[in-house]
């Protein structure tokens, strides 16, 4: 079993930045594919961003290259997310995951935490 607790979201203004951060606990951080997602009102929930179990390799959604990086901390069992230039359409839940094969399949979920981009 493994437990996620995101944190770091919140209300900002459009061209402003948030750091999102993701709390593992349970079984071994390092065995897992973690990604974030995201899900906005009437929209699917879709990946923005996924990071290999050594942090080594990354992927990113189009609509996010340049702007949003993830990263992860084999010490702290914590995963980042860094959004830089956000924009209105930024604006919706966002959630952490992790599996054990693919983050597209995820073993387990956060509960998520709100980002809110005024304009």
């Amino acid at each position: 079993q493994v437990q996620l607790v995101e944190s770091g979201g919140g209300l900002v203004q459009a061209g402003g930045s948030l750091r999102l951060s993701c709390a593992a606990s349970g079984r071994a951080f390092n065995r897992y594919v973690m990604g974030w997602f995201r899900q906005a009102p009437g929209k699917e929930r879709e990946l923005l961003a996924a990071i290999s179990r050594s942090g080594g390799a990354s992927y990113y959604v189009d609509s996010v290259k340049g702007r949003f990086t993830i990263s992860r901390d084999l010490d702290k069992n914590t995963m980042y997310l860094q959004m830089n230039s956000l924009k209105p359409e930024d604006t919706a839940v966002y959630y952490c995951a992790v599996g054990g094969v693919t983050v597209r399949l995820p073993d387990y979920w956060g509960q998520g935490t709100q980002v809110t981009v005024s304009s």
